[in-house]
This record gives C-alpha cells, sequence and structure tokens, in this order.
C-alpha cells in the first residue's frame, strides 16, 4: 500500500509540475495563448531584445496571435502560418480576435446551421471574438454580430469555452 501510495504522489507531483510549465514565468498565464496586435506595425525578432535583427514587420492592427513563450518584456509569438519570433509585449493587447477561414462565412443569428444569416464575413477577414461554445463562436466585424462554426476561425482552440 505504501508504494502504490509513494507511486500516486509521485505521478501527483509530476502532474502538477506539468501544468506549472504550461504557465509563462513573467505573467503566470497560460501558454500558449492568443492576443492580438494593439499596435498598427510591430516588429518582430529573431531573439527576445533590441539588439536581436529584425525578421519582419507585422502591419496590421487586431491581428490575432499566439504566444509561445515568455521573456521579461518579450513574448514569442505565432501567426496563422506557423511564422512568428519575438516581439515587445506593448504591441499586443488581451483583446480577442480571429481569423475567417472560409469564403463568405455566415455570420448567424443563433448557433445553429438553420438560424437566420445576418451577414457574410469574407475570407481572412478579422472579427473580434466573443462568446464560444463547444462548437460555435460569436464574432462581431463592421458592427455586425453572428455566430460562426468554430473550426471556420483561427485564433482560438478547438476546446476553448468563452461566455
Amino acid at each position: 500500500m505504501r508504494q502504490f501510495l509513494a507511486g500516486l504522489l509521485c505521478c501527483v507531483v509530476l502532474t502538477a509540475a506539468a501544468h506549472a510549465q504550461d504557465r509563462g514565468p513573467v505573467t503566470n498565464l497560460p501558454l500558449p495563448r492568443y492576443v492580438s496586435m494593439k499596435a498598427a506595425e510591430g516588429n518582430v525578432r529573431r531573439g527576445p531584445s533590441l539588439s536581436h535583427r529584425i525578421d519582419w514587420v507585422y502591419k496590421h492592427r487586431n491581428l490575432p496571435l499566439q504566444i509561445t513563450a515568455e521573456y521579461g518584456h518579450w513574448r514569442r509569438v505565432v501567426d496563422r502560418d506557423g511564422l512568428g519570433g519575438w516581439i515587445h509585449y506593448s504591441l499586443l493587447s488581451g483583446v480577442r480576435t480571429v481569423i475567417i477561414e472560409e469564403e463568405m462565412l455566415a455570420l448567424r443569428r443563433a448557433p445553429t446551421l438553420d438560424a437566420e444569416v445576418r451577414a457574410h464575413a469574407e475570407i481572412n477577414a478579422i472579427a473580434r471574438l466573443g462568446a464560444c461554445t463547444r462548437d460555435w463562436c460569436e464574432v462581431r466585424a463592421d458592427r455586425v454580430k453572428g455566430w460562426v462554426p468554430k473550426q471556420a476561425l483561427w485564433g482560438v482552440d478547438p476546446e476553448e469555452i468563452r461566455e
């Protein structure tokens, strides 16, 4: 029995350690997590300091990004194409946005396929993310709110629920 309890305690400690690694060392927020560009332009660097080379520049306010690491005032981000680098945290916002990944995606009045269509969103449009159920998310684009299937979006995890 003691060996079983010792083994169980070992597993609990390992599980807790694994979950602790899922949090940023600077903010203690979950990793990875989604954010958006606060600035209209932001340099993406090879490393977490101004002395590192700029690999490219994001030039779209509200662009959704995924933070995968933290170091001081720097966040390593990845975009929808899997490209990324280090960006200063002051250029990022906790406001959640998503990219529409289907052509002429219907924004519906309710989270069902037979609900009235309020509008259509073009592919690559950026929308503000609202509530999400298991399969649907409410988005707002150009002052129109509507529900869309979650799998048609980049910037929200498949299992993510939002109220």
